[in-house]
């Protein structure tokens, strides 16, 4: 296999798929897959705010249970990643960066 050019390399990072690529392969904690096959199933995040900042938050699941995993830490971890998102104040939802992310479980009955 032949190596790829400095030319190649340059239009690659330029395309901005190096960045995409690196966020795909990322680490993610047991944790933070946890949430994300939550989110992936129809699930969400709901946040309470206490002025501007985000105070408390809570994965519901899509038959209404609550998901202790969820906790601060892990919420901001996951957003600072670009798995979850929000719009319009809504809840927060897996990304598409997050289904891309997530790994096959065995156990999922979607």
């Amino acid at each position: 296999m032949t190596e790829p050019t400095d030319e190649a390399r340059q239009a690659f990072v330029r395309s901005g798929m190096a960045f995409r690529l690196r966020t795909i392969l990322m680490n993610i904690s047991r944790h933070e897959q946890r949430v994300l096959h939550v989110l992936a199933l129809g699930g969400r995040i709901d946040h309470f705010r206490t002025g501007r900042r985000i105070a408390e938050v809570q994965c519901i699941t899509r038959d209404g249970f609550i998901l202790a995993d969820c906790t601060l830490p892990v919420f901001q971890r996951l957003r600072r990643k670009r798995l979850i998102a929000s719009e319009g104040g809504g809840p927060y939802r897996i990304s598409r960066l997050g289904r891309l992310s997530v790994r096959a479980q065995l156990d999922n009955q979607g």
